[in-house]
């Protein structure tokens, strides 16, 4: 029967909660408390901003002590001025490639341009989602377009 420790993690991991080196949490409460888990890190980030800007704890001590790096702290507390408690969650960052535009898709708007140049983007638009039920933006083509003319210069 799994302990509640293992559900607990699993949740933090599956949020992007779960901190990839609590082995450097070193602060006295973390050791101490059940209560406070080094595993958490949005515990420990709030926690580390509170000692900073309400206890008033110099931030290169309370640094160390959570495992962080001075920078680190400072992004912390500008992410926590924005968002609050939310804003120490961690985004994942979008795509870093084009997702909808597959090879068969660019082929698609490829074969398009060639059979008739003055094809327009809305035509394009709307043939990638009659032929590939996708609703791409207008930019995503002209991007597709832009990187295909790249490869064969």
């Amino acid at each position: 029967m799994p302990n509640k420790g293992d559900a607990k993690l699993r949740e933090l991991r599956k949020q992007g909660c779960l901190h990839a080196h609590p082995e450097r949490v070193t602060d006295e409460v973390f050791q101490q408390s059940e209560f406070f888990d080094p595993r958490d890190l949005i515990q420990v980030k709030y926690e580390m901003l509170r000692r900073v800007r309400v206890d008033r704890e110099p931030l290169r001590g309370v640094a160390h002590r959570f495992g962080f790096s001075r920078p680190s702290v400072y992004q912390a507390l500008a992410a926590f001025d924005r968002g609050g408690l939310l804003g120490l969650v961690r985004v994942k960052p979008g795509p870093r490639r084009a997702h909808k535009l597959s090879e068969p898709v660019v082929k698609f708007i490829e074969e398009q341009k060639a059979q008739d140049g003055s094809v327009t983007l809305e035509e394009l638009i709307k043939g990638i989602q009659k032929d590939f039920g996708l609703v791409v933006h207008r930019r995503s083509i002209q991007r597709a377009l832009k990187r295909k003319e790249k490869k064969t210069r």
